[in-house]
């Protein structure tokens, strides 16, 4: 797994469950890791988190994922898996966009929109959904995001029209990636009672300090907040963690009571500072 960017959702409690539940829904899935607190796993060869979070944050629509399939078999196999104990948000039919396309919300909370037809490569692509305050920024969060990260492009905006069900000028759906890593991006004006949270969050792997500090300053910037634990939101309420390699190194190291001084050292930091980390684990 190469994903230097990768979604986190947060579960109470049943991150295990779902995690899972997903590998039999994909192909080529997996769980890699399992600590109780944290499981990453792959579905289709995509990294992903499952955080055990507590009942604190619940996964909303304001981030889904693009399922595309190949066939209408396919469409059909993976909408009954995942809407199955779960809501309906739009029912699996035949739309300008797609032969076979439903959008649903699993019986974990997570969002998918399942849709037979093509997105360059890409089987499972995260759709950020700019809702109530932040509707009409679409645009702007492209180019903030694309400015941040390196290797990213702008690769596909439409927009809504005259006479269209939504404002004239709107982003109705566009694609971009960071670093190598798919996105879509759509403004809604609706009656939302949602918007971006903790629930679902992007990590950000990073080598060393300086990207660390490199991306925390970035997201932050203009109207950004810094939370604990290497958690942020950015100027648009999209959550992010800004994660060295060392951490993971360190708190999940063999010798548990200088695992548990990192871990202690962690909790008490918003960025993390990797020499603090080594410090504590080395109890100095």
């Amino acid at each position: 797994m190469s994903d230097k960017i990768y979604p986190c959702l947060w579960f109470d409690g049943k991150g295990k469950e779902a995690a899972a539940f997903y590998c039999t829904v994909f192909e080529n899935s997996k769980i890699t890791t399992d600590t109780g607190l944290v499981q990453l796993f792959e579905l289709n060869g995509k990294k992903f988190m499952a955080l055990n979070g507590g009942p604190m944050f619940k996964i909303n629509p304001s981030v889904s994922f693009f399922v595309v399939c190949k066939t209408a078999e396919e469409t059909e196999t993976k909408w009954k898996q995942l809407s199955d104990g779960g809501m309906v948000m739009m029912a699996l039919n035949s739309y300008p966009w797609s032969e076979k396309y439903g959008w649903c919300q699993d019986k974990y909370g997570v969002n998918w929109q399942l849709m037979m037809g093509k997105m360059g490569n890409e089987t499972i692509v995260p759709a950020l959904m700019l809702t109530m305050n932040k509707s009409g920024r679409a645009n702007e969060a492209i180019d903030f995001y694309t400015s941040v990260f390196p290797n990213s492009k702008t690769e596909l905006i439409a927009r809504y029209e005259n006479g269209e069900p939504d404002v004239e000028g709107y982003i109705k759906h566009a694609r971009f990636s960071l670093d190598g890593v798919t996105f879509a991006i759509m403004d809604s004006s609706g009656p939302h009672n949602f918007t971006f949270s903790e629930g679902l969050s992007f990590v950000v792997d990073c080598k060393d300090q300086e990207e660390v500090d490199y991306y925390w300053n970035k997201l932050t910037a203009d109207g950004g907040q810094e939370s604990m634990c290497a958690w942020l939101k950015d100027k648009f309420g999209v959550s992010w963690q800004i994660v060295p390699a060392k951490l993971g190194e360190l708190i999940g190291s063999p010798d548990k009571e200088k695992a548990d001084r990192a871990m202690q050292a962690m909790l008490k930091m918003k960025k993390i500072i990797i020499t603090d980390l080594q410090k504590a684990y080395d109890g100095n």
